[in-house]
């Protein structure tokens, strides 16, 4: 099965959230008119969309269909394919490593982030990188294991501490490690913890001036790690994150278990912030780079 079938697939649910409503309001209608407009507003805000993105997709689909002289159905469909795919398009150019690279993954927990940091590095191996982990997230002695275990599994290192060690130490003995190794990328995982924002600011931006100042070589990204299924909340914690630190792409999980799979494209309206990989399953291969135009027909089951 190709990705895009396999994407087809685990947007099923999301799909029938959005596509089947949209269909059913496109085709109901004898003319397009406001209560049109105001109908496919309705049915992406409940597909989790969201207000604001849902009413700036209409209000720019409304000048394109005036402006473009739309007067059916299939026009309008394309229209709004369209302007979706264009919200996802903004601003992601592919997101191409370097070597040497540091990635660090943030998020809080139950998001996915540490079976992320494995599909990643184990991928990253495939390609021929030499790659390192660090496991930063000391706060959680499961965080550590977990991330031992996926290590094993694809033969990469992991450079730990014990539970609850400073993680800049952690952080800074990896640095040192790839750079005594000439490891090509070193991803780090990071405590996955959003009661006070301020402690959450104070420790992403000490491993910040760690990678910075003993590293500064490196090509720095920070990969934010959400979960599809919650919806409006996945949009929540996106923008404090965005707020605590300098997020540099977005990885959606769990998408293949949700209707709410819509929140990827207010994420993106709303933040700014591209979207570099997706997950629609638990294998190695379900986790892939994310690409607009695929998961735009994929929702709207376009060929």
């Amino acid at each position: 099965m190709s990705f895009f079938d396999r994407l087809k697939e685990g947007l099923k649910k999301t799909r029938d959230g959005i596509s089947q409503k949209v269909e059913s309001i496109i085709e109901s209608f004898v003319k397009i008119d406001d209560d049109l407009f105001d109908e496919l507003e309705e049915a992406l805000i409940m597909a989790d969309i969201g207000v604001q993105t849902s009413s700036d997709i209409v209000a720019r689909l409304r000048s394109r269909v005036n402006a473009e002289k739309a007067a059916d159905a299939d026009a309008v469909r394309e229209l709004l394919i369209s302007e979706i795919t264009d919200i996802l398009k903004a601003g992601g150019d592919e997101w191409l490593l370097q070597s040497p690279a540091v990635v660090l993954v943030i998020g809080v927990n139950g998001v996915g982030k540490t079976t992320t940091i494995g599909k990643l590095a184990a991928g990253y191996k495939a390609e021929g990188r030499k790659v390192l982990l660090a496991a930063a997230d000391t706060f959680r002695a499961a965080a550590i294991d977990q991330l031992d275990i996926w290590g094993k599994r694809a033969d990469i290192d992991v450079i730990k501490h014990q539970a609850n060690a400073d993680p800049g130490a952690v952080v800074f003995d990896a640095v040192q490690a790839a750079k005594a190794r000439k490891t090509d990328i070193l991803i780090c995982d990071t405590a996955g913890r959003l009661h006070n924002k301020k402690n959450l600011m104070d420790e992403l931006g000490k491993l910040f001036k760690i990678i910075a100042g003993n590293y500064p070589e490196a090509q720095q990204e920070v990969l934010l790690v959400l979960d599809a299924t919650t919806g409006q909340n996945a949009l929540q914690q996106a923008r404090v994150f965005k707020e605590t630190a300098n997020v540099t792409g977005l990885v959606l999980t769990k998408l293949d278990g949700t209707a709410k799979g819509g929140v990827v494209i207010a994420i993106k309206n709303e933040l700014g912030v591209p979207v570099r990989f997706v997950g629609v399953g638990e294998k190695m291969e379900d986790l892939r780079p994310f690409n607009a135009e695929d998961f735009a027909r994929a929702l709207f089951m376009e060929a």
